[in-house]
């Protein structure tokens, strides 16, 4: 018998929670979907709970759990899971014939609060591979490879595995994970995009909070001057569950004080999400006083301005996951 199935109830539970965070992250890279990787990781810790007296220490708890994640999120993929962002599926569309369609759930690569993903690290080199591994552009280029080929490349290059590891994990051969290695870094580099120039946000610098302050001022003043001044003039706003997506700083405003003009007199609540700054984005109540949800918002930086302002509207279902409050006071800041 093994010290691992020697050990109490409470202690083999404490010690499968232990790995939650870190396998949730994986998970999450494989799938693309915030619950689907909560999902998979429940799945992954029951089966290991319940094979507990099988597992005979030949690696170690993590090697195992990771196999079993891996095969757990290889079968969901197999049922052909792939999500996407609404840039992913077709160009911008121009103001004039912006038209909110919506697609089902299961289409799009959904946000992920930090805390969920990113385990605590000390090392500061390791914490920033980790949050540029978990942004919206990343993930979604990870969505272009095929299943093994995004599980070599996130163990192998994410989480700094051997290549002689991942093989084991996987079953195969080293010259296997190798090719494969090779095939999805190309793949990769083809599809990755902003995900490569985006500004680390680790911690924000004194020049991202301030970007950031006049974000907040110019949304909640609904400053459209302010707001396209502080934007990229190919900054993108996306809106999923709909397809539509903007490009520029003029069609955003111009979609903003339209479409869009409900928007006026909101609040923003500082989040995070994907290891970018997040806001939780609140609108004036049209039945009372207070705000009430209307989206979470994952913002791209780069060069000192807003490249991305990512919009994920349902917010039933995100809220709850980022903890966050289903209503604000009318006085609220």
């Amino acid at each position: 018998m093994t010290d691992l199935t020697a050990t109490t109830t409470t202690d083999i539970d404490s010690r499968l929670e232990g790995h939650r965070v870190e396998l949730t992250g994986y998970c999450y890279r494989m799938l693309g979907s915030a619950f689907e990787a909560e999902d998979a990781v429940q799945d992954t810790l029951v089966r290991a709970w319940r094979n507990i007296e099988k597992f005979e220490g030949r690696s170690s708890l993590r090697s195992w759990l990771y196999r079993i994640a891996t095969n757990v999120c290889l079968d969901m993929l197999n049922a052909g899971n792939k999500r996407a962002r609404p840039v992913d599926l077709s160009g911008p569309t121009p103001l004039a014939q912006a038209a909110l369609n919506p697609l089902p759930e299961n289409t799009w690569l959904e946000p992920m609060p930090d805390g969920r993903i990113l385990p605590s690290v000390a090392d500061p080199a390791e914490a920033a591979v980790a949050r540029e591994s978990v942004r919206l552009a990343f993930v979604a280029a990870l969505q272009h490879l095929p299943p093994k080929q995004r599980a070599v490349l996130i163990l192998r290059e994410v989480l700094a595995w051997k290549a002689s590891e991942v093989a084991e994990l996987l079953d195969t051969s080293v010259a296997s994970v190798n090719s494969a290695l090779q095939r999805a870094r190309a793949t990769l580099t083809d599809h990755q995009g902003d995900a490569a120039t985006a500004d680390a946000a680790d911690p924000l610098d004194e020049e991202q909070r301030k970007l950031l302050e006049r974000y907040v001022a110019a949304f909640e003043g609904y400053d459209m001057k302010a707001l396209t001044a502080l934007l990229h003039e190919d900054a993108v706003m996306t809106m999923p569950p709909f397809d539509l997506w903007l490009q520029g700083h003029d069609d955003i405003a111009g979609f903003m004080t339209s479409i869009g003009a409900s928007c006026e007199g909101s609040r923003l609540v500082a989040t995070s999400a994907n290891g970018t700054p997040a806001f939780a984005h609140y609108k004036p109540n049209p039945d009372g006083p207070g705000f009430v949800p209307w989206a979470v918002q994952v913002i791209d930086i780069q060069d000192g301005a807003i490249t991305g302002m990512h919009c994920f509207l349902d917010t039933p279902r995100w809220f709850p996951l980022f903890g966050l409050p289903d209503h604000l006071d009318a006085d609220a800041a």
